[in-house]
């Protein structure tokens, strides 16, 4: 039994909730999003969305879940929106951008420039002594993790010296270097 699934998402002010056969939509102040969903009956009652099983096959009782899980992140990015925020950790690592375009010195013989999307807003934190921190906002939280994740794959953080591209507060578990 999904416990997760039988909990209503509940609809904060400023924010509508349609379903139209196969797909449910969100708009909100700060954007819309749509997602398609199957076997799982989704109806909308004063401020709350409810989710309810076709059957108890073992896929349906995970999608049962599973989109209410989506819808509920949905109706949170329209309302508030998702931060996610990057560190760089290494010497010369720097990070800038014009616009929608990231432009990464990480340690390779060139800079690393990336196009990100126009729905995700980029912004780049340089202080004298920190380490430089890109911070990813947008209403979608699939897209802006996505993004993230990739950023993070260019230069994953390695265990001996903690030098790469970390989440702000990940833990990177130290090595001991070779014993003398």
């Amino acid at each position: 039994m999904s416990r997760i699934g039988n909990s209503p998402v509940s609809i904060p002010e400023g924010v509508t909730v349609s379903v139209n056969d196969n797909t449910i939509t969100v708009k909100g102040k700060l954007g819309e999003l749509s997602q398609e969903f199957s076997e799982i009956d989704i109806r909308v009652e004063e401020n709350e969305v409810i989710f309810e099983r076709s059957s108890d096959k073992k896929n349906v009782k995970s999608k049962h879940g599973l989109y209410r899980a989506l819808v509920n992140n949905m109706v949170e990015g329209v309302s508030k929106g998702f931060t996610k925020e990057l560190e760089l950790v290494g010497v010369g690592y720097r990070a800038s951008n014009q616009g929608q375009k990231l432009d990464l010195a990480i340690g390779y013989s060139h800079n690393v420039v990336l196009e990100l999307a126009p729905e995700v807003k980029v912004e780049t934190v340089s202080e004298k002594g920190k380490n430089p921190i890109v911070k990813l906002s947008s209403f979608d939280n699939q897209l802006v993790s996505q993004v993230a994740a990739k950023i993070r794959s260019l230069r994953k953080p390695e265990p001996y010296k903690g030098k790469g591209i970390k989440y702000v507060g990940e833990y990177i578990r130290r090595k001991a270097g070779k014993s003398a």
